[in-house]
């Protein structure tokens, strides 16, 4: 497959094509079609590429710049809000970019789907990089090749990239962790998160083992810091130039959270609290013993609901209930405190391990909207976000992430109010604006995510967030390519959205008149694509 450059004095076009039955395009077990032909154009009448085209088929997607004095524009031209001007905009690659045996996945359609991404002016992309994928094997043992090989794809496209340092599992696609920390979970199963029914959530280690040396005989921290080091060191070459971000994962999913949902995939309750493994019911018992209340510190609520209960189906979660006692107070602190102390000593790990490389540091929360508009807000409280006396329950995590001169990622900017369910008195709307105050308070500047799902009205709900200038958001992370996101349907919206995020400017290396016709061609197996002049 090719990807073909012909430059002339007008005008110089750019084709991506995707053969979808030939290729085997797939992410995942999808795989991209499309029974009709859809056409989508923007034009900018100060750049000589008149009009961006997006042809999709069954058979191909092609992606052309082509010379359109009398095309239409795509969307009215409108004054661009100066907060748009700084937001630079970055998609995120597959999860299983990079599989377990370091090789790098649908290598073709990613490559070809990364020059498409460029010409429609994305600015950069970002890359999971999985702690279960790197040091699988052994302690120590480090194995950057698959990740290594796409940085080397991205620079050469002339993307920017922004990794994700992952130290937790995944369920979709299967990422678990290293199979060495697996092996010392079989034997020590109290590393893990555990629920009140004894069932443990084996994608992440329990926050209560961050300084204890359980991996032989090494701390979590320990081990972060050692993959950091290592990362830094195999990447250098790329550091400030290709790699302008890090986010370090601090939790599930990457987020800075308790598995609280672990048992519930369609999360209709408001989750369970994750303080039943060895090491936390310890830390909970010295701390019930300090306060003077030891009987405090046998175990969680026990009125608490279950996962699949609604939170006023018992009356932890009640106005008045356990929650507001003097009982609920002692636990909910703890429980908090504990996520906030993890979030410290990851991002002070990073700041040092990473320290003087000009490269700004990220973590990610979670948005937990569903509940919000119950007082007791249990959603975020099973989750670990908690403050006394009626406090901002987000001003400690703020106040951690400007101490170690982190940004904050939020996700869900998608996200409205108009679209949740009314059962679920959800407000994604009133938290995210909750949260990016609090940021502004601690001058944390915040970078912005979608949700995992399309929803309804999305990319218009993006747009509205990044026009916030109360909040200024310097980048936006849209996840993820894949099947859904090169589908015809998808893939013309996501073209509207970056025509609504700014007019299209042609990069330095595109305004260069060139007479000559370049062909980059895609080769097979894990190295990067080859120039080739014709």
């Amino acid at each position: 497959m090719e990807v073909s450059v012909i430059g002339n004095p007008q005008a110089r076009i750019c084709r991506a094509e995707l053969a979808y039955r030939e290729l085997g395009f797939r992410f995942g077990s999808e795989v991209i079609s499309g029974e009709s032909r859809n056409r989508v154009s923007f034009c900018n009448q100060s750049s000589k590429w008149k009009e961006i085209a997006i042809r999709c088929s069954q058979r191909s997607v092609k992606c052309e710049a082509i010379v359109s004095d009398d095309a239409p524009p795509f969307l009215n031209s409108t004054p661009k809000s100066k907060s748009l001007e700084s937001v630079k905009l970055f998609v995120g690659l597959p999860l299983d970019t990079v599989s377990d045996c370091n090789n790098v996945n649908h290598l073709k359609a990613i490559t070809a789907g990364l020059k498409a991404l460029k010409l429609l002016g994305v600015q950069g992309i970002e890359l999971p990089i999985f702690w279960g994928v790197v040091e699988k094997e052994a302690a120590g043992r480090y194995e950057w090749s698959g990740y290594l090989a796409v940085a080397e794809i991205v620079k050469k496209v002339g993307l920017k990239l922004h990794v994700s340092l992952s130290f937790h599992g995944s369920k979709h696609p299967e990422i678990g962790l290293p199979d060495w920390v697996a092996k010392i979970g079989e034997a020590e199963p109290g590393i893990y998160f555990t629920d009140r029914y004894g069932q443990q959530y084996k994608d992440c280690l329990s926050f209560a083992v961050d300084d204890v040396p359980v991996l032989h005989g090494k701390t979590p921290m320990e081990v972060y810091r050692g993959f950091c080091d290592s990362f830094k060191s195999a990447f250098s070459d790329y550091m400030g130039n290709t790699i302008t971000g890090i986010t370090l994962g601090l939790g599930p999913d990457g987020e800075l959270k308790y598995p609280s949902h672990q048992h519930n995939v369609k999360r209709s309750g408001a989750g369970e609290f994750q303080c039943y493994d060895k090491h936390m019911l310890t830390a909970l018992k010295a701390y019930a013993e300090s306060t003077g209340n030891p009987l405090w510190g046998l175990g969680g609520p026990h009125d608490a609901p279950a996962y699949d209960h609604q939170p006023n189906s018992s009356t932890f979660f009640s106005d008045g209930g356990s929650w507001e006692s003097q009982y609920g107070n002692f636990f909910l602190s703890w429980y908090s405190s504990l996520l906030t102390s993890h979030a410290d000593r990851v991002l002070s790990v990073a700041s040092s391990a990473f320290s003087g490389i000009g490269v700004p540091l990220c973590g990610k929360l979670p948005l937990l909207h569903q509940w919000h508009k119950l007082r007791s807000q249990p959603s975020e409280l099973t989750a670990g976000f908690y403050s006394s006396n009626g406090q901002d329950r987000y001003e400690a995590i703020t106040e951690i992430f400007a101490k170690n001169s982190c940004r904050m990622i939020i996700p869900g900017m998608d996200l409205s109010d108009e679209h949740q369910s009314p059962e679920s008195l959800s407000s994604p709307e009133s938290l995210l604006a909750h949260i990016k105050t609090s940021c502004k308070k601690q001058g944390v500047v915040v970078s912005g995510q979608n949700s995992s799902t399309p929803v309804p009205g999305g990319f218009e709900r993006i747009v509205e967030n990044l026009k916030d200038e109360n909040v200024g958001i310097d980048l936006f992370t849209y996840q993820r390519m894949g099947a859904l996101f090169f589908s015809p349907e998808h893939f013309h919206a996501f073209t509207v959205f970056v025509r609504n995020l700014s007019r299209f400017e042609l990069s330095s290396d595109d305004k260069a008149a060139d007479v000559e016709d370049e062909t980059v061609s895609i080769g097979s197996g894990t190295g990067a694509p080859s120039l080739q002049t014709a």
